[in-house]
C-alpha cells in the first residue's frame, strides 16, 4: 500500500484554520496580505510561493515595492514614542497575552512551518515551542535587565528562513517588550504563511509590529537605510551581510548582522566514538541548514579509520524522506532525520558544491541513497538530498572556505596540533566550534585557540536559550552580541557598553 498524505497535516485544512484563527490577514478572494499601518492590507505583486516537501502551490506571496514599504516604515516609526513611554507592567501584560493565545495555536503554526520550509513536525513545533518559553523568560526577568535603560525606536528585522519563529519572532517580541516599534521582512524563501499566522495574534494584542514581504533587493533601502531605521538585526549569509555592514559603515545606527561560518569539529587523541555517533547523527537536525551546524571534522589522521567507521555507521541509519506521510490515517507522523533542503535551487547548488569538490581532487567517502519508500508515488523530489561526505577537500575547491548549508560533510585530516587548529580557523570566525579529546586539559587549552564564539568540550554547541549569550567572531558577525540580557542591551541605550564585534573593536562577554 502506498503512503498518504496525513489527514492531521493536510495543507487545505490547515489554511482554513488559519482563515478561522485570523480572518483579517487574508484578502476576500483568499491571499495572504501584508500588516502594514496598523492593519492588514495590500497584497503587493503576487509571486507563487511553493513547498519545498513536494512541490505543491501554497499560495501567494505578497510582494511589495520599495514606496509601499516605504509607507509601512513611516508608520511603524510613528508608533514608537508612544509605546516607549507606554509603562512596563502594560508592555509586559500585552506580551503576556500575545504568549496565551500564540500556545492555543502551536500545533498549527508547527504544521505550517513543516510545509513552508520542510521541517519535520518535531522541529517544527521545537521552533514555534522555543519562541515561547523564551519570551516567556524574558517577560519574568525583564526588570533587571532594563534597568535605567530607553528603547532605540524602530527596529527593523531580516532573517533567514530556516527560523521563523525561534529567531525571527522571538526577536520581535523581546524587542517590542524592551519599548521599541519593530518593522519585519518575511523570508523570501519560506515562512510567511506562518509569520502571518502569529504577527496577527502579535497586532491583535496591541503590539506594534509591521510584517512586509518584498525582495531583499527592492526593500533593502527602506529597511536598512532609511532614516526611520534605529536598529537593524539580521540574520543572513556573508555576502549579504558584508553590503549591509558597508550601507551601515557610514551612518551611525545600532546593528546585530549574524552570519555563517565554517563551522568545525576538531577530534585529537579521542576514543569515546559512541558518543561521537550519537553527536554526528544529532547534527543532522534539519538537514544542516542551520548557521550553528557542524559541517567540517578536522581529524587526527592515525585516528581517521574509527572515525570512518563510526561515521558510516550513524549517518547510514538516518532517514530521510516526506515529513507528511503515513501508512494509514490515524498513524502518528513519521520520524525522519530531515525532510528536502529548503528549494529545489538550493539542492541543484548543493550538488554543483560536490561535484566541484569532486573536479578539483577530493575524494567521496559516503554517498547516501533516498528511500522511495519514504515519498509518494510520482511525487516532486527535486528538493530532497541524502547525505554526502568528502575528504582530502583541496584548498582550490570553492567548497573548502564555505558553508554549504545543506546536508555536506567534509573531513580533513590533520598531522600536528597546528594543523588542527588552522584548519579549524579556516573561515576567519565562526558561530560555533567543537574540540574532542580524552585529554580534557588539553581540549580546553586548545579551544582557546580556535576562532568561534562557542567553542563545545567533547560535545556540539548550540545558539542557546534565555540567558546564554550569542555572537559570532572575524566575518561570522558584525555589531552587537544578542541572548541573555545582551539581546536587551542590543535594542536598548544607556551608560552600559555595547558588547559585540565592531569595526574598531570586539568587546566580548566575561563568560560565553
Amino acid at each position: 500500500m502506498p503512503k498518504i498524505i496525513s489527514p492531521q497535516v493536510e495543507f487545505g485544512g490547515l489554511l482554513n484554520q488559519m482563515q478561522a484563527v485570523t480572518p483579517e490577514a487574508f484578502s476576500p478572494d483568499g491571499k495572504i496580505l501584508n500588516l502594514m499601518e496598523g492593519r492588514w492590507q495590500e497584497t503587493g505583486t503576487p509571486r507563487e510561493f511553493i513547498s519545498p516537501i513536494d512541490g505543491t502551490q501554497l499560495g501567494w506571496m505578497p510582494m511589495l515595492s520599495r514606496e509601499t514599504a516605504l509607507r509601512a516604515v513611516e508608520f511603524a516609526k510613528g508608533e514608537a514614542p508612544a509605546w516607549a513611554a507606554t509603562d512596563l507592567d502594560e508592555r509586559k501584560r500585552r506580551v503576556q497575552d500575545c504568549l496565551v493565545q500564540l500556545r492555543q495555536h502551536v500545533e498549527l503554526t508547527g504544521k505550517l512551518i513543516m510545509w513552508e520550509i520542510g521541517k519535520t513536525y518535531k522541529l517544527g513545533f521545537t521552533d514555534i515551542d522555543r519562541a515561547i518559553e523564551g519570551v516567556q523568560w524574558y517577560i519574568d526577568h525583564i526588570e533587571g535587565m532594563l534597568e535605567q535603560r530607553k528603547p532605540l525606536g524602530l527596529v527593523s528585522n531580516i532573517a533567514s528562513w530556516n527560523y521563523p519563529m525561534s529567531v525571527l519572532l522571538h526577536a520581535v517580541l523581546v524587542q517590542v517588550l524592551a519599548g521599541n516599534s519593530v518593522v519585519a521582512k518575511t523570508p523570501t524563501d519560506g515562512g510567511f504563511i506562518s509569520l502571518s499566522l502569529t504577527f496577527a495574534i502579535a497586532r491583535r494584542c496591541g503590539l506594534p509590529v509591521t510584517l512586509v514581504s518584498g525582495s531583499g533587493g527592492e526593500l533593502s533601502d527602506v529597511l536598512v537605510k532609511h532614516d526611520a531605521i534605529d536598529c537593524l538585526s539580521f540574520v543572513g549569509g556573508r555576502y549579504n551581510g558584508r553590503n549591509i555592514a558597508d550601507a551601515l559603515s557610514s551612518v551611525h545606527k545600532r546593528y546585530m548582522l549574524e552570519m555563517e561560518g565554517v563551522n568545525t569539529y576538531g577530534i585529537w587523541n579521542y576514543s569515546d566514538w559512541t558518543s561521537l555517533a550519537d553527536q554526528l547523527r544529532k547534527g543532522y537536525d534539519y538537514g544542516k541548514q542551520r548557521c550553528t551546524a557542524y559541517v567540517r571534522f578536522v581529524v587526527e589522521r592515525r585516528l581517521f579509520p574509527q572515525f570512518l567507521e563510526t561515521y558510516w555507521e550513524a549517518i547510514r541509519s538516518l532517514k530521510v524522506g516526506n515529513p507528511t506521510l503515513v501508512d494509514h490515517p490515524d498513524d502518528q507522523l513519521p520520524d525522519l532525520a530531515f525532510g528536502p533542503v529548503i528549494n529545489p535551487t538550493q539542492a541543484q547548488e548543493l550538488d554543483r558544491l560536490y561535484a566541484n569538490a569532486l573536479q578539483t581532487g577530493a575524494t567521496p567517502i559516503y554517498e547516501g541513497k533516498i528511500d522511495e519508500s519514504l515519498f509518494l508515488p510520482g511525487q516532486d523530489r527535486s528538493a530532497y538530498r541524502a547525505p554526502r561526505a568528502l575528504v582530502n577537500l583541496p584548498r582550490q575547491s570553492e567548497l573548502y572556505f564555505k558553508e554549504p548549508f545543506g546536508p555536506i560533510d567534509s573531513i580533513v585530516l590533520v598531522d600536528r596540533v597546528e594543523e588542527l587548529v588552522g584548519e579549524m580557523n579556516i573561515s576567519n570566525g565562526a558561530l560555533v566550534a567543537a574540540v574532542a579529546s580524552d585529554d580534557q586539559k588539553w581540549a580546553a587549552r586548545t579551544a582557546k585557540e580556535v576562532r568561534a564564539f562557542k567553542v563545545g568540550l567533547n560535545k556540539l554547541r548550540s545558539r542557546g536559550d534565555r540567558e546564554e549569550v550569542f555572537g559570532g567572531l572575524g566575518e561570522s558577525w558584525k555589531g552587537a552580541f544578542v541572548g541573555g540580557a545582551l539581546l536587551v542591551e542590543a535594542v536598548t541605550q544607556g551608560n552600559k557598553p555595547i558588547l559585540g564585534n565592531f569595526e574598531d573593536a570586539l568587546l566580548l562577554p566575561e563568560k560565553i
